[in-house]
């Protein structure tokens, strides 16, 4: 059967092997097939007309004449019942769906991804839909990027560094500084023995950095330059009984804080399992070494997901199998069966992907995470607490309450403190984001209470910071400065960017609340300098410092509006794209303030609810 594709990405069209296809009439049925297809639990007939019908007539009738004519192009494919779902059957594909999916179905080839989502069309007297069409371009777009660096990762990682090299450069003619693609690149000329080429290559990025950014060379790329792995000890046997030493030793040294000690103790460990026949141990020292370098260095760059990479080619039945990945999947994502290896090195590229803002992405790796992770309970309680934060960044909270009370769950079976504190805190999160504080007070105070049993300070600066918002929250000032500022202490003092971030946007709300606009812009100027690896902070930032701006008449505000929507609509942070629609709205904007409470009708949260009502925009 000739294979058929719905092509969404670039100009769409209609594409059949070996015939050519009869293509929808009109724009607005694109713009409902477009709409269908990233929706995948469907929506309401009444709902989409109106969206895409805003003036005529009869906007039902206006719907129903647009779905008979993609169902006279697209034979075989339904457009059924109320809510109106969108179902492929094969041989129907769409590249849009692909691209977004977590499930089974096949990846689209890397080398197709070019264009915006229905390219070269607008909807100006649609302003709703337009707005939901931006918001769309930004996720898609930032998905394309994801999966070109992931599949130019996965190819160096199983031995392809030439098509790794091609993946990586697709990825910098989109981007120039993509920090990890030209890492990528690097390592991968690197690898095929191409030195001249990846010398210029590096020289060519520190005058771009210096000349378009007045910025230094990142780090990551010069490294990737040297590649050296670190020197054993000749006399020391390359053994099973070596490589587990050196993983003692370096967990115990990051026990320890000695973290440099540590992270070089699982490389050499890492070098001696790559000279023994056991793939096993490979995996887990891989898994081990860069599990350290996320959580104890704040790595999250290309050389972090190329060892999550090796080790899942290394820990797969085919483990050895080399040359060029297909094109619906990477190696590293073909390994199934349980495994607490695999299933650590899917749940890392999950977080680090919640981390990125790419939450497509992420669900696919977090469900292999938990595919994996069957039977065994300690893994499934971390990969829960991933998929709780994944929930709770894009709006979805029933689920990320469902999830990391799971997470809760298992970690109180195992007694692991540290797991609890962490699943409660998000938890606690949770419901300060919906404005549910009586609730938020326990998780957060049992994990307070852990963290201090486990002398995890690393993570009190997260626990302080949004306990001191709850407080905030509750009218007690006082309180309130007393957490937000030892949560601020601590982050500094640690130097972690990303708790830097989420305590310094802490402190501009307190600031608000007194009514001290100064000091508020103050501290959101402080959050902004670290550049917080995990946007969700960003984007949290931001969202706070554009309230400071309005109420300070900042000639800057519609800059930092702009800012908050393009990487809420990038990152898929449904609150965030809701909440930059009504700064939109209050500076003036009247598209935005159509579209405020038709996104905002998707979220389930009070909190956002009242903020809104407050406002006068629902």
């Amino acid at each position: 059967m000739a294979e058929s594709t719905i092509r969404l990405l670039g100009p769409p069209a209609i594409e059949s092997t070996g015939t050519s296809s009869p293509q929808p009439r009109g724009r607005k049925a694109w713009a409902v097939l477009a709409y269908l297809a990233l929706q995948p639990d469907g929506t309401g007939r009444s709902r989409l007309a109106t969206l895409l019908f805003p003036d005529a007539a009869d906007p039902l009738g206006a719907l129903r004449w647009n779905l008979s004519e993609l169902r006279r192009t697209l034979a075989g494919v339904t457009f059924d019942g109320d809510p109106v779902r969108l179902v492929l059957q094969p041989p129907w594909r769409c590249d849009a769906v692909e691209l977004v999916s977590s499930g089974a179905l096949p990846r689209p080839d890397p080398r197709s991804l070019n264009g915006q989502l229905l390219e070269g069309l607008s909807f100006a007297d649609c302003p709703v839909f337009d707005s939901w069409l931006a918001d769309q371009r930004y996720r898609l777009e930032n998905c394309a990027q994801s999966w070109l660096y992931e599949s130019s990762v996965s190819a160096l990682a199983s031995g392809d560094p030439r098509e790794a090299a091609e993946l990586a450069s697709r990825v910098l003619q989109r981007d120039p500084f993509h920090t990890d693609c030209n890492a990528v690149l690097v390592r991968a000329l690197v690898a095929a023995g191409e030195h001249r080429r990846a010398r210029e290559h590096v020289a060519r990025c520190a005058d771009l950095y210096r000349d378009e950014l007045n910025l230094p060379l990142p780090p990551e790329i010069r490294r990737a330059l040297a590649g050296a792995e670190p020197e054993t000890d000749p006399g020391i046997p390359a053994t099973a009984t070596t490589v587990r030493s050196y993983l003692d030793a370096g967990g115990a040294s990051l026990l320890a804080g000695a973290v440099d000690r540590g992270l070089d103790q699982l490389r050499l460990a890492v070098v001696l399992a790559q000279r023994t026949p056991d793939r096993h141990l490979l995996a887990e020292s891989l898994v081990t070494l860069a599990g350290a370098m996320i959580h104890q260095a704040g790595g999250r760059g290309a050389e972090v997901a190329d060892f999550l990479h090796r080790a899942l080619s290394a820990e797969a039945p085919a483990a050895g199998m080399r040359g060029k990945p297909p094109s619906d999947a990477s190696p590293s994502e073909k390994h199934d069966g349980a495994s607490p290896t695999s299933a650590a090195a899917y749940r890392e590229l999950g977080y680090l992907s919640v981390q990125r803002g790419v939450p497509d992405r992420a669900a696919g790796w977090l469900q292999r995470a938990s595919s994996a992770a069957a039977g065994f309970p300690e893994e499934q309680a971390r990969v829960l607490a991933i998929q709780g934060m994944l929930a709770s960044d894009t709006a979805r909270y029933g689920d990320a309450i469902d999830v990391l009370t799971a997470s809760i769950r298992l970690a109180r079976e195992l007694r692991n403190r540290r797991q609890l504190a962490f699943s409660s805190a998000l938890l606690g999160r949770v419901m300060l984001l919906r404005g549910e504080l009586e609730q938020a007070v326990e998780p957060l105070d049992h994990a307070l209470q852990w963290i201090l049993a486990e002398h995890w300070t690393a993570f009190e600066p997260f626990v302080a910071g949004v306990r001191g918002e709850t407080y905030l929250a509750a009218g007690d000032l006082e309180a309130a400065a007393e957490m937000i500022d030892r949560s601020w202490v601590l982050a500094d003092l640690a130097g972690d960017h990303c708790y830097m971030a989420l305590a310094a946007g802490a402190e501009a709300r307190l600031f608000l609340a007194h009514g001290d606009l100064a000091a508020a812009q103050h501290w959101v100027d402080r959050g902004m300098q670290p550049k917080p690896w995990y946007l969700w902070y960003s984007a949290r930032l931001l969202d706070v410092a554009a309230e400071v701006a309005i109420a300070a008449r900042d000639e800057r505000t519609e800059e930092v509006v702009e800012r908050l929507g393009a990487l809420a609509s990038r990152s898929g942070m449904r609150e965030f794209v809701v909440r930059a629609q009504s700064h939109r709205a209050v500076l003036g904007d009247e598209a935005a303030a159509q579209a405020v409470p038709w996104l905002a009708k998707q979220i389930d949260n009070p909190a956002l609810t009242a903020f809104l009502a407050a406002r006068g925009q629902l």
